[in-house]
């Protein structure tokens, strides 16, 4: 897989370069800044960025506005952002901003990359098209909700089973997580969307995701 890092820490980004060669990923470029990040991207499209949401000059969310612009301007390029912090406005933003977007995008707290496997598995179904939310990043969204009436109408199992969407997992998976049958899962699914009052058919996993966390956010 192509992928452009954009990391200010050196030791960390020169870490996640290192990591991603062994794994076999070409890393086409590594940048400190988000306007090298973009020129970057702009002269050699990668499969994922990967970008720190604060980076130079300001440290607040230049690194979370160049990966809008780029799911906005490249719809084909999945990203994988990077926090220390749980940030519900950047998560929320990002879903919601690339609209039509064809790339898979994906959200981790930093001390995730620590636990290689988890950041390579995320790595991946963002560079599949699909999502990648920090189980952290998710219970935040869920808890912190205004709109709390019709969550408390889920059942805990159903509860589970919106949580494990929302980090990306797919039906199989979900089962797999929680142990019980695919039809069970899908019985699960059909029952939130109820209850959420989402109508409508989902085409992709990731409409799904948007639309559930839309709501969530209204």
């Amino acid at each position: 897989m192509r992928v452009i890092l954009a990391e200010d820490s050196t030791l960390l980004r020169e870490g996640l370069v290192r990591l991603l060669a062994e794994e076999g990923h070409e890393v086409r470029a590594a940048v400190g800044t988000a306007v090298e990040l973009l020129a970057a991207v702009r002269a050699d499209p990668p499969d994922v960025v990967v970008v720190d949401v604060r980076m130079p000059p300001t440290h607040t969310d230049e690194g979370l506005r160049a990966a809008l612009e780029i799911r906005a301007g490249l719809p084909e390029v999945g990203v994988l952002v990077l926090s220390q912090y749980v940030e519900k406005r950047y998560a929320t933003e990002l879903l919601t901003g690339g609209a039509g977007a064809r790339g898979g995008v994906g959200y981790l707290l930093k001390d995730r990359v620590a636990q290689v496997d988890e950041f390579l598995e995320a790595l991946e179904r963002v560079g599949e098209g699909r999502t990648a939310f920090d189980p952290e990043v998710v219970r935040r969204l869920l808890v912190h909700s205004s709109h709390t009436d019709p969550l408390a109408r889920l059942t805990p199992r159903e509860g589970e089973v919106l949580a494990a969407m929302a980090q990306g997992h797919t039906n199989a998976t979900v089962a797999a997580r929680l142990h019980v049958s695919l039809s069970a899962v899908e019985k699960h699914i059909n029952a939130i969307f109820d209850k959420l009052e989402l109508t409508g058919r989902s085409e992709g996993y990731s409409k799904r995701v948007l639309a559930v966390l839309r709501y969530l956010d209204s």
